[in-house]
C-alpha cells in the first residue's frame, strides 16, 4: 500500500532592500520561528514589477510572499509570521495572554508614532525650529521607553526573550547612531537613557539578531549617499 505523499511547505520569500530596519524586523521574526525563506533584494531607486505588483498601495519593502499571497507592512508581517508558523517550535513573538498581547501592540505603536516618526523628521528637517521641535518630541518619547524598561528590569521589552516590541524598536538599537552620524544631529547624549542603552546592547548582541544586522560602515555609506533625497522628502512634508 503506497504511503500518502507529504504536502510540501509553501515557499516563503521576503522582498527587502539594503538598510531597511523594517525588513530587518521580518528577517528576525522568520529566524526566531525557524522558517526558511528566500531574500529578494530590491533597488528602491528602480522598483521592480514584482514589488509594485505585490505592494501597489505603498510601493515599499518589506513584502512577504507566502503560498501565492502577499503580506505588506513590517509589523503586520511579523504578526502573520507568528500566527502562520505557530507550529514551528515554541517561540512566540507576541504573548499568548490577551492583555499582554494588547500591551505589546500599544508599545509597538508608541515606538512607531511617538519615537520613529519625529526621529526621522528631526534628522533631515532644514528648518531649525522644526528640527528642535521634532528632536524634543523624540527625546521625550525615548524617556518614556527608558522608564518602561527600568520599571520591569528585564532584558527585553516583553521579558527575558525577544518579542514584538523589540522588533518594532530595532531602529533605536542599530540605526540611530548611524543616522546621527550622517545627519550631524545628536539626539542621545552620553549617559542618557541608560535602560534603553542596555536594551540596545542586548538586542544587537542577540545571536539571531546579529545574523540579520547590516554592516554599520555600509549603512553609513548608504544613508550618506541618500541623505539629499531624504532631506528633500522631509522638507517638502514639513513646510
Amino acid at each position: 500500500m503506497s504511503q500518502p505523499q507529504q504536502q510540501q511547505p509553501e515557499a516563503v520569500k521576503l522582498i527587502t532592500a539594503f538598510g531597511s530596519p523594517f525588513a530587518h524586523r521580518v528577517e528576525v521574526a522568520l529566524a526566531l520561528k525557524g522558517v526558511p525563506y528566500e531574500l529578494l533584494v530590491e533597488d528602491l531607486s528602480a522598483k521592480s514589477d514584482l514589488l509594485l505588483t505585490h505592494n501597489p498601495v505603498h510601493r515599499s519593502v518589506p513584502v512577504l510572499l507566502h503560498g501565492g499571497r502577499a503580506v505588506c507592512e513590517s509589523l503586520l508581517i511579523v504578526e502573520y509570521v507568528d500566527e502562520a508558523f505557530a507550529s514551528h517550535g515554541d517561540v512566540r513573538i507576541l504573548p499568548a495572554d490577551t492583555y499582554a498581547r494588547a500591551t505589546a501592540r500599544f508599545w509597538a505603536d508608541f515606538v512607531a508614532t511617538k519615537c520613529l516618526k519625529p526621529l526621522w523628521l528631526s534628522m533631515w528637517a532644514d528648518d531649525g525650529e522644526a528640527r528642535a521641535r521634532f528632536a524634543a518630541e523624540t527625546k521625550a518619547s525615548l524617556a518614556v521607553l527608558d522608564a518602561e524598561l527600568q520599571g520591569h528590569g528585564k532584558r527585553f521589552f516583553g521579558g527575558d526573550d525577544l518579542g514584538f516590541v523589540d522588533l518594532a524598536a530595532c531602529t533605536l538599537a542599530h540605526w540611530l547612531g548611524v543616522l546621527e552620524e550622517v545627519a550631524g544631529v545628536r539626539l542621545v547624549a552620553e549617559g542618557e537613557y541608560p535602560a534603553l542603552r542596555r536594551w540596545a546592547e542586548q538586542y544587537t548582541s542577540h545571536e539571531v539578531v546579529r545574523r540579520s544586522l547590516p554592516d554599520r560602515d555600509q549603512l553609513v555609506a548608504f544613508f550618506a549617499a541618500n541623505q539629499e533625497r531624504y532631506r528633500s522628502i522631509v522638507n517638502a512634508a514639513v513646510q
